[in-house]
């Protein structure tokens, strides 16, 4: 805990130094636009030149604060935002980084006020509070600490306090706006829309497909089997066709029923998602190691793309991964449900290809976000993070 504490402070004093840095440099180029737009007075027809060059360097210098802001104090939600907007950034935003740069500048000199004095007060020295025996008294040192004090922790609370200000002039200026933000919902779900209804026909004519090759078959084999039993003259020669009647209706009892859990597991409502992906890691040809931690269950339509996922990740790895060893990770935090399929296969799965496609579409219907990271070499992780309310 104290190890992350310190790490926080150092990560947030290195934001403040940097912000100060760019708060500078963000000055200068506003004295030099300035400068730069002079010109225009003699030459109206090059205002155009001079404004966009401006307002590209400002979204350069934008996008500087905005990796700043992400890597150093945790402001992730920003952007897309226009040139005009970032410019209007940079113009407001410098004086921040100035209060940043003043309030370390303070710092360091208390800093080396603090250590001069107590040098002073061990070893001796040429200080205002030296006392005839040629030290520091105890007593000067004390007084001149509480007004130190009182300073470093004024220090400490500005270091605070400007990256709440960047963060606030950043998604005031950089954020998208409410309609941005509809206009991009509105897309989403369009596009999800869009999805969701490939993924349909996908799994239609997954379904033609598995029943014409599968059952069809199985249930055609059956009955020419009866016929041939029917038709027989030898006693033992019809019940050997009825047992092997028997047996082809049993193997097509078993691939409907497969059918059937790729539709939708019905077992999924009575058992839950632990049991049910339980079963699917007791019937992978790989080996599986399985870690869930849920609190409790979750809505129906969460459990089943959960399941799905897991289903196929599973079934794209037996097939074409060629891994000795699978990792199905279910865990549950800041109200989302994170789903984790792990091969140690060859990797270089297509997210484009056709079960990962439906997967992202499945998963992107509900409100969902569905990645996979798959270098050549492996290992190839098939991750969905879905909201459980």
């Amino acid at each position: 805990m104290r190890n992350r504490v310190v790490v926080r402070a150092g990560t947030t004093l290195a934001g403040v130094v940097l912000g100060a840095l760019l708060g500078a440099v963000e000055l200068a180029f506003l004295v030099v636009s300035s400068l730069a737009l002079l010109p225009i007075v003699a030459a109206p027809r090059s205002r155009p030149r001079v404004v966009g060059f401006g307002h590209r360097c400002s979204r350069q210098l934008a996008r500087l604060e905005q990796r700043r802001l992400a890597r150093f104090h945790g402001v992730r939600d920003l952007g897309p935002y226009s040139d005009r907007a970032a410019f209007r950034y940079i113009a407001r935003r410098w004086p921040i980084g100035m209060l940043g740069g003043f309030v370390l500048l303070l710092l360091l000199l208390g800093l080396v006020v603090a250590g001069s004095m107590v040098s002073a007060w061990l070893l001796g020295g040429d200080w205002a509070f030296i006392e005839d025996g040629g030290g520091v008294s105890l007593l000067s040192l004390a007084a001149v600490s509480l007004p130190g004090l009182i300073l470093l922790y004024l220090n400490v609370m500005g270091i605070i306090g400007v990256p709440v200000l960047d963060a606030r002039l950043a998604r005031r200026y950089l954020a998208p706006s409410t309609e941005e933000l509809l206009a991009r919902r509105v897309s989403e779900l369009t596009l999800s829309r869009a999805e969701v209804v490939e993924v349909v026909n996908d799994e239609r004519r997954r379904i033609e497909r598995d029943l014409h090759d599968g059952v069809q078959q199985r249930l055609v084999a059956l009955g020419l089997l009866l016929s041939r039993a029917r038709r027989a003259k030898d006693p033992a020669q019809a019940a050997e066709l009825v047992r092997q009647a028997h047996e082809a209706s049993e193997q097509a009892l078993d691939d409907l029923r497969e059918v059937a859990w790729r539709v939708y597991p019905t077992v999924l409502d009575q058992l839950g998602l632990r049991d049910v992906i339980a079963v699917l890691a007791d019937r992978s040809s790989i080996p599986v190691s399985l870690y869930y931690d849920l609190p409790a269950r979750l809505p129906v339509a969460v459990e089943t793309v959960a399941y799905f996922v897991v289903s196929e990740a599973v079934t794209n790895a037996a097939k074409h991964s060629a891994a000795d060893k699978l990792e199905i990770s279910l865990t549950q935090s800041g109200g989302q449900l994170i789903v984790r399929v792990t091969d140690n296969g060859r990797g270089g799965a297509d997210p484009a290809g056709r079960g990962l496609s439906g997967l992202a579409g499945r998963v992107a219907a509900g409100d969902g976000r569905f990645t996979v990271d798959s270098p050549a070499g492996g290992p190839t992780i098939v991750k969905a993070e879905l909201p459980c309310g």
